[in-house]
């Protein structure tokens, strides 16, 4: 078992922040011309083919097993399901508008936290979640006019990506972060392949495995560092920090996708999106800092 560090946990989510949403843009720049399923499949096989190696050489095992076998495989296809997710999006989407939509994750963790794992959600924090979909709603009502329900898929990467995050908090402190990420690299490779082999077959163009174009080759190789790293960095930062720590800076996403948003597609969020992404913003943060006020009055509480 890792002691918790936060202040080098929030280092590590703040690179997380910076490379994530580079991956993402390069990611919509291919994803014009490269099937989803194979942006997805070199993505994970990129990161196998990384990891396994350093894990070998470093002396760490890739043997996991038990319950810690079966989280990863969970984790693993919901990394796969929130990736495509997101990729598609990307298709639809600014890269600002779909990463801030996807931010309604803090809502939807909440809501699972009280609703499914029984615990005490207080009404402020439900009235913030209110607010904070209120808001996403606001950013999603400018690009649904325009592309109909695909901009409605970023709501499927925030709804998987909480899954995610609960499972690999639960087991970031009994694994390896290298050995996790090249566990499930192997994982995803393995489940991949054979449905993009079905689909190149059955002719469904984003589960088929193309040639890519010359000048593609170094754009998948770097959505596949780029991938790798930066969740490398996401569990390790879990490892040595809380959740709920962690969460807020998690935030800066939006400002650097917009970033990258602006200086690879010329794209800014329209006024009612920006109003939106603010209200989502805020209202996440609020939610995030009550469960932390109340995360530090729990232990004088009287155990029941």
């Amino acid at each position: 078992m890792t002691q918790d560090r936060p202040i080098f946990g929030i280092v590590l989510m703040i690179g997380f922040c910076l490379l994530a949403p580079l991956g993402d843009a390069m990611a919509k720049v291919l994803g014009e011309t490269t099937p989803i399923g194979m942006l997805v499949f070199v993505r994970f096989a990129v990161q196998a083919l990384i990891l396994i190696p350093l894990v070998a050489l470093t002396g760490r095992t890739l043997r996991i097993r038990g319950r810690l076998l079966r989280l990863t495989v969970i984790r693993t296809v919901l990394h796969i399901v929130g990736i495509a997710a997101m990729f598609s999006a990307l298709k639809f989407l600014p890269l600002a508008d779909a990463i801030a939509i996807a931010f309604v994750m803090p809502f939807i963790m909440l809501v699972l936290g009280k609703y499914v794992l029984d615990e005490e959600v207080g009404m402020r924090r439900l009235i913030a979640c209110a607010v904070g979909f209120v808001g996403t709603m606001l950013v999603i009502q400018p690009s649904f006019a325009q592309v109909g329900a695909a901009a409605l898929l970023p709501l499927v990467v925030a709804l998987v990506f909480a899954l995610f995050m609960l499972v690999t908090r639960q087991i970031a402190k009994e694994t390896d972060p290298i050995a996790l990420q090249a566990v499930s690299g192997f994982i995803a490779t393995v489940l991949l392949l054979p449905v993009l082999v079905v689909g190149t077959f059955g002719d469904v163009w984003e589960l088929s495995l193309i040639t890519p174009k010359s000048d593609s080759h170094g754009l998948l190789i770097a959505i596949g560092l780029l991938g790798t790293v930066a969740h490398l960095l996401m569990t390790w930062s879990l490892r040595y920090a809380p959740s709920a720590t962690l969460a807020p800076m998690q935030y800066l996403e939006i400002p650097v996708a917009t970033l990258f948003g602006w200086l690879i597609f010329h794209d800014l969020p329209d006024g009612i999106a920006a109003a939106g992404i603010a209200i989502t913003i805020a209202a996440g943060l609020y939610v995030i800092l009550r469960e932390r006020a109340s995360a530090r009055s729990a232990p004088t509480e009287t155990p029941a």
